[in-house]
């Protein structure tokens, strides 16, 4: 066995490839250099190659098809793409292509036994200088075979990933761009797919979303996300065995990337705790989680079928005295406590936001009178929020007056 054919059989094994596929490209593109240099546009080039030795055979190959009358010959030096034509009667008829086609009579010429759709097969001459071209040839073929069959299979490995979450190294930054390497592939992240609060340093590990994977000129491109709410589900089903086997199911997730998520689980089992499974012993499991999402903060919601107990706990950590719903509208209207009001809407809403996401209604909260008076549930937030600030001032001019008088008395 030739080095060639060791070569190319370890190389088929190595990327997975047919070893008759390599060799029949191989031959197609020997075909084509021969057919640029010594062919003629009347040949039909085919070429046999035999990488036990290197050699290769150069062939004219034609069918033979009936004989074509004189008035209905096209010029036969011309080449023909094989095309049909409407004839007399109605019918279509084929016109006579020179370059893959050879008359009956012209082929009991050259061998009497010819007949009808037989193949007559010339070899042609092979020149010298094309023995070396076809070495030189074979080797860029085979590069060429072996780069399109390692995207391929780059592409079909990441394709059935898509949808799941990979572990991968960032590697760099190429200008919004963040390429992080998955071993065999690089992944990209778009800007809208990055996390903020994030920097992605070089060689850090983290986990990915597949979000797609598709083909472009340049080879697959895998794109990656780490702001999808898929990716704290898949996150959760990695490291929570209750929810891998089936005994915690996640109901709905709701994530604001990079600030805080709320989970709603359900246990079918009514002796296991669903979010005493998610915490884990001493919150364990919950800060692998945080850690792997970069330290965002993550609420364990109990799912309810019963949309008012539902809606209740998803506002959580606040404590709701009433819900009222519209269920053709979705609407539910929440009431709690004045001093528990900034708590349930969250800084800049982000707490009763995640909670409409993740219940699916329309939220409305307001205060039940017991403390300050509030016109509107958005502007209490903000009167509170400016009573903290002008307490946190008063603190300070206090303690400006005591620094006065140390110095005072030190003079």
């Amino acid at each position: 066995m030739s080095e060639i054919t060791n070569a190319i059989k370890q190389i088929c094994e190595e990327k997975g490839l047919s070893y008759d596929a390599v060799i029949a490209t191989i031959e197609s593109a020997l075909a084509a250099a021969y057919r640029k240099d010594y062919g003629e546009k009347s040949q039909n080039i085919k070429v046999e190659y035999n990488p036990e030795n290197n050699a290769t055979k150069v062939f004219d190959i034609k069918t033979v098809v009936e004989d074509v009358p004189e008035e209905e010959l096209e010029n036969p030096e011309e080449i023909l793409e094989p095309t049909s034509l409407e004839g007399v009667d109605g019918e279509m008829k084929k016109r006579f292509n020179p370059k893959t086609e050879i008359q009956i009579s012209e082929a009991k010429k050259i061998n009497k036994k010819y007949e009808i759709g037989d193949e007559v097969k010339t070899e042609l001459e092979t020149h010298e200088e094309y023995g070396r071209m076809a070495a030189q040839t074979a080797k860029q073929v085979i590069i060429q075979r072996l780069r399109e069959a390692e995207r391929d299979m780059i592409f079909g490995e990441f394709k059935d990933k898509e949808h799941e979450v990979i572990t991968g190294f960032v590697q760099r930054r190429e200008g919004r761009l963040v390429l992080v390497d998955l071993g065999r592939a690089t992944g990209i992240i778009p800007p809208e797919e990055q996390v903020r609060t994030e920097r992605y340093v070089p060689g850090e590990r983290l986990k990915f979303y597949v979000k797609e994977v598709k083909i472009t000129p340049k080879g697959p491109e895998i794109v990656l996300s780490r702001t999808s709410e898929e990716i704290l589900k898949k996150v959760f089903y990695l490291e929570i065995p209750e929810i891998s086997n089936g005994l915690v199911e996640i109901k709905s997730v709701a994530r604001e990337a990079g600030s805080r998520s709320k989970v709603a689980v359900l246990a079918e089992n009514e002796n296991i705790d669903p979010i005493g499974s998610c915490v884990g012993q001493r919150g364990s499991r919950i800060q692998t989680i945080i850690r792997e999402l970069g330290g965002e903060k993550i609420d364990i919601i109990e799912y309810s079928e019963d949309p008012e107990v539902f809606i209740a706990n998803a506002l959580a950590p606040a404590k709701v005295e009433q819900v009222k719903l519209i269920n053709e509208q979705r609407q539910a209207y929440i009431t709690v406590k004045d001093d528990q009001l900034s708590l349930a809407i969250g800084k800049d809403g982000q707490n009763v936001r995640l909670a409409a996401h993740l219940t699916g209604w329309n939220i409305d909260i307001a205060g039940d009178g017991s403390g300050p008076a509030i016109e509107e549930t958005k502007d209490g937030a903000e009167e509170i929020n400016n009573n903290e600030v002008e307490v946190e001032s008063d603190q300070k001019t206090e303690n400006d007056e005591i620094n006065e008088e140390i110095t005072e008395t030190k003079d």
